[in-house]
């Protein structure tokens, strides 16, 4: 389906809005110039429009099927993906050292969003593969660096995540998988593994999995877990491949969406493996993958926001119906004001979200340049936010896309539903989004709500100096900053985390409607509140901003009300 890589607000956000120049001005990311950047996101926005998007239908009509054990991909996903690899894009950030373009994070999340937009079902094998490069590098041995990372990053070989079972879902530590020593510093991997994102394929050479379970002598729970690398074909020391591994994908899951995309159920048997990073410490290795894929996920969800808003405004520039309600208006749906609303709140949603995760990303290349306490904090704390935020941003506005097309919406042939039924579940892996609100309550707050107090004042000092020139909008944003933070003081005060939990999701979601509002602000100030983008702003402040305060008054209700209904009461 067409799409069109929105190159100008990328370069606008980086410019004037969540400060690229800062980690520009670093020595880790000194070659991240105007010029580079402009450069990267030209091409890639190339590659997204004109080789990756005329795929997205052809994964969707023709999905993934398993034909006698082996997997048969969708017709073009062999040269897209291969037009991927071969102009680095799976290395954008991995270390020079080892390949990479050594580029900051916050460049790969906007080149990863345009990748998403265009072909969101093979979008996500690149996606896999930049996590394990991360994984790798932080953990694995100088042996498994030198071996894997080169094949990792030039896309000959691809990274699997195995985590989840069919009787350890979110609960993690619940697994089965079992890892024994060989004696001569490899183990056998036995177990089942569901849910698997491109497990195999039939264009790529090697599939490396990463695979938790348990070592004979690692005790119940999470803290007993270990990590090992367990590659379909098993290579010598110079990256040779050799015979097959004793492990094999048992099915293919037939899904709402992302059909391009084979989930695989995966069956190890005493497949050889190795391990990466210290033994029983294979949650803390995988956190590292996971934690690289939640924000490539929350731009997976806002790369299907992108795309459903191009086709829907396509249709509703284009569709005539009704008597136009406005002197000299287009005589198309567009001029009808609910479409309008509905169009105005599709973009004012993927601006506030793209601007989270930039900024997210900005924080982690400033963490990682600086060895910078408050600016990881930073990058912890905006991780569950722009994880869940983007995913949800990417259903709301897909199904307002199908609304804009009416009936029409609802016919396959259009492409509208789709959009709607691959981004559905960027809001349940990588941990759904409730489980990022509950991390965002306790884990990102045992700091007392130090990161969060920072990120509001900062919200409030910014309102505050703009104040004189955009009086009404500096307003609105400096007083829900301030509930929030109010907000904010209560829940960090709760003991229980039960209490917190209880009204998690709507925090979150306050909290992102917030910072939405500060980076919508921000651009109306870079343009001098002239501009198209400051007219967005508006929309946004006036009209979707105060549902943060519906949102913190059902934070600070707690967790009695939701008890107070008993499950046969919810059955009756």
């Amino acid at each position: 389906m067409p799409y069109n890589a929105p190159v100008s607000d990328y370069q606008f956000l980086f410019d004037h809005v969540v400060g690229l120049d800062q980690v520009a001005g670093t020595d880790l990311f000194a070659e991240a110039t105007p010029d580079m950047v402009d450069a990267i996101l030209t091409e890639a926005a190339k590659l997204s429009n004109e080789v990756l998007a005329p795929l997205q239908r052809e994964g969707d009509l023709h999905p993934a099927v398993l034909e006698n054990g082996k997997v048969r991909c969708s017709p073009g996903f062999d040269a897209g993906y291969r037009a991927i690899a071969d102009g680095g894009w799976i290395g954008i950030s991995a270390r020079s050292e080892n390949g990479g373009m050594g580029l900051p994070v916050a460049m790969t999340t906007a080149v990863n969003e345009m990748m998403s937009g265009a072909c969101l079902a093979l979008q996500l094998n690149p996606l896999m593969s930049q996590g394990q490069i991360e994984a790798l590098e932080h953990h694995a041995s100088d042996a498994i660096k030198a071996l894997y990372l080169p094949k990792l990053i030039s896309g000959e070989w691809h990274g699997t995540m195995n985590l989840t079972e069919p009787n350890a879902g979110s609960d993690v530590g619940a697994l089965r998988s079992k890892a024994v020593p060989n004696g001569d510093g490899t183990y056998a991997v036995t177990g089942t593994k569901i849910f698997i994102s491109w497990a195999d394929s039939d264009f790529i050479e090697n599939t490396c999995h990463l695979v938790l379970a348990r070592l004979p002598d690692g005790v119940a729970g999470t803290k007993g877990i270990s990590l090992f690398m367990v590659p379909k074909r098993i290579p010598d020391a110079e990256g040779n491949l050799g015979v097959a591994n004793t492990l094999k994908v048992v099915s293919l899951e037939h899904k709402l969406g992302l059909h391009g995309s084979p989930t695989a159920v995966m069956q190890f048997d005493g497949a050889t493996g190795w391990l990466v990073g210290e033994e029983h410490a294979g949650m803390k290795t995988m956190f590292t993958m996971m934690n690289n894929a939640r924000l490539g996920v929350a731009v997976q969800g806002l790369g299907a926001a992108e795309g459903a808003f191009q086709h829907a405004l396509a249709y509703a520039t284009e569709r005539k119906q009704g008597r136009t309600p406005v002197e000299g208006g287009t005589g198309t749906i567009v001029d009808h004001a609910d479409v309008r609303r509905m169009l105005l709140t599709m973009k004012a949603e993927i601006h506030a979200a793209r601007a989270i995760a930039l900024s997210c990303g900005v924080a982690i290349d400033m963490g990682n340049a600086l060895e910078n306490a408050d600016w990881r904090a930073r990058a912890a704390l905006l991780t569950p936010i722009a994880k869940a935020y983007g995913t949800d941003t990417g259903s709301a506005v897909a199904a307002l896309g199908m609304q804009v097309h009416g009936g029409m919406g609802f016919i396959e042939e259009t492409g509208a539903a789709q959009y709607a039924r691959d981004v559905r579940v960027t809001e349940i892996y990588e941990g759904t989004n409730g489980i990022q609100a509950m991390d965002l309550v306790a884990r990102k707050m045992m700091d007392g709500g130090d990161a969060a107090f920072g990120l509001l004042d900062e919200i409030e000092a910014n309102a505050e100096a703009v104040r004189g020139d955009f009086p009404v909008m500096a307003g609105q944003v400096w007083d829900a900053a301030e509930t929030l933070r109010e907000a904010t003081e209560w829940l960090v005060g709760q003991d229980d985390l039960n209490e917190r939990f209880a009204g998690a999701v709507p925090y979150l979601r306050a909290f992102a409607r917030v910072l939405g509002a500060h980076y919508h602000l921000k651009t109306a100030v870079a343009e001098d509140g002239k501009g198209a983008r400051s007219h967005l702003a508006r929309f946004y402040i006036s009209r979707l901003l105060p549902e943060h305060a519906g949102l913190l008054i059902h934070v600070k209700a707690g967790a009695e009300g939701l008890y107070a209904i008993s499950v046969d009461d919810l059955s009756s």
